[in-house]
């Protein structure tokens, strides 16, 4: 696995996952998947309060296990997952028995969908894809992408927002204009650009208007204080391993003095935390799904024989890394993106990539610069990423014509959405509630099959809401009203 081919291929010609280029040019290619995965990687695990330098560097070592796994077959870059955000959102804010969880109540529940992901990965391997979706049909796992990303709206408008409104919306324009209109590598890092130019703004926004007053997340009434602070910046080591985790901490640690205290730790498990985020695996598969598919339509070859092994591989990623305290993990699209532009396949690009990013995770004086990131800045990245999460939903259901005029595949998906983005509560217990997404995936995957069970076998059209049919709207030519006749 580690004799790679070395190639000087013609300019437009495809470098294989088994081949490489020379090793100064496959450094160079490393280091630019290491910027494509990287606003990601750590943005997430800042928004799910957990440790950024820990994330960068289990992320690094999931790579490397997930490339393993898959035989060198698929490359690819294991990422931290955006799947558990609004997990992590609803155990922080849990109102049920011994109230909300910390962060190691997070890493916990997602340890167990990681071997849950795992366990999928193997059924696919014996069973085929096929039988993903039989059980989650398009329509369903669209439906739970969907509702994952815009559970997700409040803490990017109520949480984040308010601490800078305008260098919310500045950020989030930025965003916007240089994911359109940046050509190639550039327009993939839009996001990670975004958040430079947004940092940037912050610090000429304290020398034009001095200090702010705004609230912060976890605290209305901060007093005056620097958007951007390097304190924790100038006193941290140039090397060094990150921090234990304080014991006891509740809540989401970002963004407060306590964030400080947030590093390794050992998960912590509880029943109603790990049914939070169990919904995030059907997103997992889904997108573990259409990565491997992409790659292989790439790189011009069948790569379903391995489809199981790379669920699997993503599930044991995520399970190694939150054993520690470290972030959920997935296939990157950015990466995908990086090879599409580039057109070299070579996993040893992928090898360089892991072993800069557990280097860069032994930084803590990086570490502190991504923690100094102004909430405002992530305001309006996030305005961004949990729509275009949403979005992805949506377009699950188009790449697979979805029919919602087929009240089976409209109604059960319409209440579960609701229930989900309307962050319902529904009290089981004292110690025990259904919130948000787990009930809203609930809804989603079980309203579907009894509506399966229940619609009669000859009912395939049945229209509950009409707009019209395909195409309508573009073949609207009527001629304009004369009003002399």
């Amino acid at each position: 696995m580690f004799k790679w081919e070395l190639v000087d291929p013609k300019p437009g010609e495809a470098v294989a996952p088994h081949q490489r280029l020379s090793w100064g040019k496959t450094v160079g290619l490393g280091a630019q998947h290491v910027v494509a995965m990287f606003g990601a990687t750590f943005v997430f695990p800042l928004i799910m309060g957990l440790n950024a330098n820990l994330a960068i560097m289990m992320s690094g070592i999931a790579t490397i296990c997930f490339l393993l796994i898959v035989q060198g077959k698929v490359p690819s870059y294991l990422g931290t997952s955006a799947s558990f955000v609004g997990a992590a959102a609803a155990i922080y804010a849990y109102q049920g028995g011994d109230g909300p969880g910390g962060p190691a109540d997070v890493t916990g529940a997602i340890l167990v969908a990681g071997i849950v992901l795992a366990i999928v990965g193997v059924i696919v391997h014996y069973l085929g894809a096929d039988s993903v979706n039989a059980v989650l049909p398009p329509v369903v796992t669209g439906a739970v992408v969907m509702l994952i990303g815009f559970n997700l709206a409040p803490v990017a408008t109520l949480t984040y927002m308010p601490s800078d409104p305008w260098v919310a919306l500045i950020t989030m324009t930025a965003v916007i204009l240089m994911a359109v209109g940046l050509r190639g590598f550039f327009g993939r890092i839009a996001v990670f650009l975004g958040l430079i130019f947004g940092y940037l703004l912050s610090v000429v926004w304290d020398w034009i208007f001095g200090q702010s007053t705004l609230p912060l997340p976890g605290n209305p009434e901060p007093g005056p204080h620097d958007r951007v602070n390097w304190d924790a910046v100038k006193n941290a080591d140039w090397f060094g391993f990150p921090v234990h985790t304080k014991d006891g901490l509740v809540g989401n640690q970002a963004f407060t003095d306590g964030y400080a205290n947030v590093g390794w730790h050992m998960p912590s498990f509880s029943i109603a935390f790990i049914l939070l985020a169990l919904p995030a695996v059907i997103a997992l598969v889904a997108e573990n799904i259409g990565h491997v598919k992409a790659v292989a339509e790439m790189t011009k070859t069948d790569l379903d024989p391995v489809m199981g092994r790379a669920i699997a591989a993503d599930g044991v990623g995520t399970v190694i890394a939150s054993t520690v305290g470290g972030s959920p993990t997935t296939t990157y699209a950015e990466n995908i993106g990086v090879m599409a532009a580039t057109r070299v396949y070579s996993t040893a690009a992928y090898f360089v990539a892991a072993i800069v990013a557990i280097l860069l995770g032994l930084v803590p004086k990086f570490g502190q610069i991504v923690n100094a990131t102004p909430p405002a800045v992530l305001g309006g990245i996030t305005l961004v990423l949990y729509g275009m999460i949403g979005l992805l939903g949506a377009k699950i259901w188009k790449e697979n014509g979805v029919d919602f005029a087929k009240p089976i595949n409209l109604v059960p998906v319409a209440a579960g959405i609701i229930l989900a983005i309307g962050n319902a509560d529904l009290k089981i217990t004292d110690d025990f509630h259904l919130t948000g997404i787990a009930l809203g995936t609930l809804v989603v995957v079980l309203g579907y099959h009894l509506a399966r069970v229940v619609a009669p076998k000859d009912l395939d059209d049945g229209t509950m809401i009409a707009v019209g049919h395909e195409g309508v709207h573009a073949e609207d030519h009527a001629a304009p009203h004369d009003h002399h006749h």
